[in-house]
């Protein structure tokens, strides 16, 4: 190996993100050359300093091994971008030979539902980094650009969406500028989540070629095009046809009768048996309960704070499955953070209801079981109310379908047992 080479990859290997912006000018056969013998985390780090189309090419032009390997150390929201502009048979091979985990979650950055913006975006967008000159750019252009190239979005080093500009524009702007002097910053963007109905409003409003898509912190993820939005009209036009004779297989506001009783009737029957169920625990508590009047009175405000603290913690936690802002790997984070919420509020609720207990009942004891029921209840309701929908999320089940009914037979379950079992434990206190 030549000195030259080898110090070529020294810089490579020290210094990944500052090689990538330099090698992004280069041809592809010549940064193949350059990287193919570097560790694979470094090259996956010179990939995400990259321009993503440069980034997307050097990818298809790595042996099937190595691409492999550095997929293995991208994250997998980058990964997801790489892997959307390879060819779909490669697509398909590289995720065949990652581990199970990892394939799934870089899956899941790529697929969309069927009715939101996500499954209509185009992931090859052409983008460049907002530290280029105009010459640069044009020269990246005329190299690497699809025929049919009409915005050009710009791009931080970290990948986030900062402006754009037009081909036009770019013709007519000082060669020597940087694009981050001359570029627009008005730019409108959409959610890959969002409804298709939301995209055709922004489309309607402005007179827009292309729309680009980003995730929640603002990182450039594709691009809608105008005639995407107008085919995907006419496709839905042409499904609502058919759900006018009762071809639909989902539930409308006109569905007959029978047909909704099919869909609803399951559920309504897996309710009533958690309903027993909760009702078998308060049932274990029944002598207790004659003998003190006051927990009959005192059950629901458990029950019901439980409750409002489980449906707060998985609506949020449900928002930020839909909107890919969490993950299931990241089920230990999302659960330390919503049970620390829960316990906060616990103690504060419970030290406003144990006030208001002792004012009504001058008991110490029933004041101290219902503070501390308040407190357990609310901590649990928190944590179920978190990981249940990522739990159904990573066995592939809608976490929208079932969630709640779960939710609430643990929130039942969790409170009737914590306030009845304590006022047992410490009966000779509720005097």
């Amino acid at each position: 190996m030549s000195l030259h080479r080898k110090l070529h990859e020294t810089f490579i290997i020290d210094h990944p993100a500052e090689a990538g912006q330099l090698l992004e000018s280069f041809a592809i056969s010549e940064i193949v050359r350059l990287i193919e013998s570097v560790p694979p985390k470094s090259i996956a780090v010179l990939l995400s300093s990259m321009n993503p189309a440069v980034a997307g090419e050097t990818l298809r032009a790595l042996p099937d091994e190595l691409g492999i390997l550095v997929v293995r150390e991208t994250s997998p929201g980058d990964a997801a971008g790489l892997l959307a502009r390879l060819e779909r048979d490669r697509r398909k091979a590289i995720l065949r030979r990652l581990a199970r985990p990892l394939a799934k979650e870089i899956r899941l950055f790529m697929e969309y539902p069927a009715e939101s913006v996500g499954s209509l975006m185009d992931a090859r967008v052409f983008a460049l980094p907002e530290d280029l000159t105009v010459e640069e750019a044009v020269t990246q252009v005329r190299v690497r650009a699809p025929k049919d190239l009409h915005d050009i979005y710009v791009i931080d080093r970290r990948r986030y969406l900062v402006g754009m500009f037009s081909v036009r524009d770019l013709l007519l702007l000082n060669p020597s500028d940087r694009l981050q002097s001359v570029m627009r910053h008005d730019v409108p963007t959409i959610h890959p989540m969002e409804n298709r109905e939301e995209i055709v409003a922004l489309f309607a409003g402005r007179r827009l070629v292309t729309i680009p898509v980003v995730d929640l912190d603002g990182r450039l993820l594709g691009v809608i095009k105008n005639e995407d939005i107008v085919k995907a009209s006419q496709e839905d036009a042409t499904a609502d046809l058919q759900t006018m004779v009762g071809a639909s297989k989902d539930e409308r506001a006109l569905s007959s009768m029978w047909f909704s009783v099919r869909k609803r009737l399951g559920w309504l029957q897996v309710n009533l048996v958690t309903a027993f169920l909760a009702a078998t625990v308060v049932g274990m508590f029944e002598s207790v309960i004659a003998q003190f009047t006051a927990l009959a009175v005192l059950l629901p405000v458990v029950a019901g704070q439980s409750g409002n603290t489980g449906a707060q913690s998985l609506a949020v936690v449900m928002r930020g499955l839909a909107l890919r802002d969490i993950r299931p790997a990241q089920w230990f984070r999302v659960a330390t953070k919503e049970s620390g919420v829960a316990l906060f509020n616990g103690l504060a609720v419970a030290a406003t209801t144990c006030t208001a207990v002792y004012w009504w009942s001058s008991s110490a004891g029933l004041t101290m079981v219902i503070g501390i029921s308040m407190v357990t209840s609310m901590c649990i309701a928190g944590l179920a109310g978190a990981v249940i929908p990522i739990i159904l999320k990573s066995l592939n089940q809608d976490p929208a379908q079932s969630s709640s009914i779960i939710l609430t037979t643990v929130t039942d379950v969790v409170g009737f047992f914590s306030f009845l079992g304590l006022a047992t434990v410490f009966a000779h206190l509720l005097v």
